[in-house]
């Protein structure tokens, strides 16, 4: 009965939020508490959501510092060398952004955080998407499905908790297990290729070349109005600079319509596909036809504001030497990380603003992003508490290997594989990996299969779990995307999940698994 009821509540919670009737947030807390009091245990209810509260509290700690201390960084201009480094690759190629976002999340994924990765890509990435009305789930979907095959590093959590529920070496792990990985991330890069070339058909590809030599469509003199067709219109928006010292006007439907007005101003707004569009937030100026540009929408699409009073540039290396130092203490396991976090954003917002307005000012900047995922980690504590303390997730767990057929027993590390896709998206990887793993190798051994094969196999499902509604990473995603975490699932299960098969497959052609 668990084991039914187990499945309906989280089949429940899955098409409530992917069908937009109740908010995560809501979801998370209700249905779980619903389901407590239907298997007859509405009494427990507080401890399990204390219990739950309690295991997560660490993490939601580390989640709102990581906040404020990326923030910072980001503020003060320590990743403005990379985001104009990725920009320049990208220039307003729809594809190449996508490709981009898949690059970019893949490389800030070595330090093991998702949160930090999201935070990063979606704040180099964000202005681009929005800019050219591009679809904001093409991005979560890339940058999670990237980070959960990067997810699977030694430090990243999914291989040390499958080698020490096995009691064998990480390393012997994770290693024969990179060629697999390898082409699970080129498999990613592929997917961002695709979906950046159904974007690049959707939008197009235009210069300011083009925009010259459409026949409709002028831009009016000094003060004057003219009529500017909608591709010239993208065009305008994606150059980001006015072709002379007057200014036009124009609207439209599609990636980021925009003119410009009075002395060269450009700037636009649009939606698309179900996005918020194109904010031409931006400004051109030129004289006797010759372009210029300026601020945030400027040609090349700095993306972060290359003005911002916040950026402290006589203080770079400080704070490049100390996010390194941040980064291998967390590696390294010197203190728990969300000491880790709380020392760093403190000595970042000290030496950065030493000015008590300044450092107030910085905290509440990030404030919505803190609440946001904070309160969905804690409501997510209600959803994982309910689940373990039923029995609901053991009962689901034992159903499962019992299900599997007596003549599947050589075979197990395929299984697993097979397995873990969705078990580690509806359970945490601790509940998977130190609950059910162990099962499985124990089977598995039964039949000759070793336990590295059933811990190798076990990483299979890590693209897909980092989309799951159990990992608070992903509502750092979602949030800073300002994209709704239905409309993120809807479209990145499906990728995931094939990224997931994919590494499984090269792990059986290369005889890993």
């Amino acid at each position: 009965m668990l084991t039914i009821l187990g499945f309906v509540m989280i089949a429940t919670f899955l098409v409530l939020i992917m069908m937009k009737k109740m908010s995560p947030i809501a979801a998370l807390v209700l249905i779980p508490a619903l389901f407590c009091v239907i298997v007859g245990q509405g009494g427990q209810l507080g401890d399990y959501v204390l219990k739950g509260v309690g295991d997560l509290a660490p993490t939601a700690a580390m989640l709102m510092f990581a906040i404020v201390y990326f923030g910072v960084m980001i503020d003060v201009g320590l990743f403005d060398p990379i985001v104009r480094g990725i920009l320049r690759f990208c220039k307003a190629d729809p594809m190449r952004i996508v490709v981009g976002t898949a690059v970019l999340a893949a490389i800030v994924s070595l330090d093991g955080d998702g949160s930090t990765t999201f935070m990063i890509t979606v704040s180099a990435m964000y202005p681009l998407y929005k800019r050219l009305g591009m679809s904001r789930v093409v991005m979560t979907g890339v940058a999670a499905t990237a980070n959960g095959v990067m997810n699977t590093l030694p430090w990243g959590g999914p291989t040390a908790r499958a080698a020490t529920a096995l009691k064998v070496d990480a390393g012997d792990v994770f290693v024969p297990m990179i060629p697999a990985l390898a082409v699970g991330l080129l498999a990613v890069f592929l997917l961002a290729y695709v979906l950046g070339l159904r974007e690049r058909k959707r939008l197009g590809v235009l210069t300011l070349d083009e925009a010259l030599e459409t026949e409709a469509g002028t831009v009016g003199g000094a003060g004057g109005v003219g009529s500017v067709t909608e591709r010239t219109e993208q065009v305008l928006v994606k150059a980001g600079s006015a072709t002379t010292a007057g200014g036009g006007t124009g609207t439209g439907k599609s990636a980021g319509k925009g003119g410009g007005s009075g002395a060269g101003t450009a700037g636009g707004s649009g939606d698309a596909d179900g996005t918020n569009g194109a904010d031409g937030a931006g400004s051109a100026q030129g004289a006797d036809g010759a372009d210029g540009a300026s601020g945030s929408g400027g040609s090349g699409f700095q993306g972060l504001d290359p003005n911002r009073p916040t950026l402290r540039p006589r203080l770079y290396w400080f704070n490049a030497a100390l996010t390194i130092a941040l980064l291998t203490a967390m590696i390294m396991e010197l203190l728990p990380i969300p000491v880790l976090f709380l020392l760093g954003a403190a000595l970042a917002l000290t030496v950065n603003f030493p000015n008590m307005a300044d450092q107030k000012a910085r905290i509440a900047s990030h404030a919505d992003n803190v609440l946001n995922v904070s309160g969905m980690v804690f409501a997510a504590a209600v959803f994982t508490g309910v689940l373990t303390g039923t029995g609901m997730v053991q009962h689901m767990a034992d159903w499962l290997v019992g299900a599997i057929p007596e003549g599947m027993g050589p075979h197990m590390a395929l299984v697993t594989g097979v397995l873990s896709i969705p078990l580690t998206y509806f359970m945490s990887n601790d509940g998977f990996y130190f609950g059910v793993v162990p099962v499985l190798a124990e089977a598995g051994a039964a039949h000759g299969v070793s336990p590295l094969e059933i811990a190798r196999a076990s990483l299979v499902g890590q693209p897909l779990h980092m989309s799951s509604p159990l990992v608070p990473a992903v509502y750092v995603l979602v949030g800073m995307a300002k994209v709704e975490f239905g409309d993120h699932t809807k479209f990145t299960v499906k990728w995931a999940a094939l990224t997931s098969l994919v590494v499984l497959g090269a792990g059986l052609l290369f005889g890993i698994i």
